[in-house]
């Protein structure tokens, strides 16, 4: 029986993984670096490390990289007013979920950033709390915050379900014991998703495949 659903944000509730992608592809390409998309879906959307890895690798230091990612975070909150887009079927999934499962947001994005493309999208009042990436130690694809979820909300991996769109989301879903249905975006549609529960085209398919789920037992 699933009680509970930990929904992933960028690239399954609001589209904004291009936007991240293409804030880093262009700050990096201020500093002479050149960053492709199947780069970046290696290196962010499966391993869950920085694309800035690339500065360091040609020797840039800790403080010229944290000066490239503070411009990089800017130029991202600059999109995030501008471009914000709420993926089809969204709201009107978790306004019929809303009373009947209990509904939280594991993200890695930031806090600052989380609440900018949320601000004026009316999901907030669907979820009982948001973990960001201030909250908790180890990123995905470490399982650290869907455990830390699973400890907030006081219930076993096996009464929850994650809802990813990468590699990395599914891996840590799986990591922490937990089932994970997968709805890949345009940057993620040829990613690998094995180990998923199931692979669904929208946020509208949750229901239905909560419904199998628990029919299942």
């Amino acid at each position: 029986m699933v009680e509970a659903i930990l929904w992933d944000n960028d690239g399954v509730l609001v589209d904004t993984e291009c936007l991240f992608f293409e804030s880093t592809r262009r700050i990096l390409d201020r500093a002479g670096i050149e960053l492709g998309l199947e780069n970046f879906l290696e290196l962010s959307m499966r391993e869950g490390r920085s694309a800035f890895q690339l500065a360091a690798e040609r020797g840039w230091g800790e403080r010229q990289i944290a000066d490239l990612k503070r411009e990089r975070d800017l130029l991202y909150s600059e999109l995030l007013r501008r471009q914000v887009r709420v993926f089809p079927g969204v709201p009107e999934t978790l306004k019929m979920l809303h009373g009947l499962m209990r509904m939280a947001v594991v993200t890695s994005s930031k806090r600052q950033h989380f609440d900018t493309m949320h601000a004026d999208i009316g999901l907030i009042e669907y979820f009982e709390f948001v973990l960001a990436r201030e909250d908790y130690g180890e990123a995905k694809p470490n399982p650290e915050p869907y455990l830390l979820a699973l400890q907030r909300l006081r219930m076993k991996a096996e009464q929850c379900i994650a809802v990813e769109d990468s590699e990395r989301g599914l891996a840590a879903a799986r990591a922490a014991g937990l089932r994970c249905l997968v709805i890949p975006n345009d940057m993620t549609r040829n990613c690998s998703f094995q180990g998923a529960t199931a692979i669904l085209s929208g946020a509208v398919d949750v229901l239905d495949a909560i419904a199998i789920l628990s029919a299942e037992g």
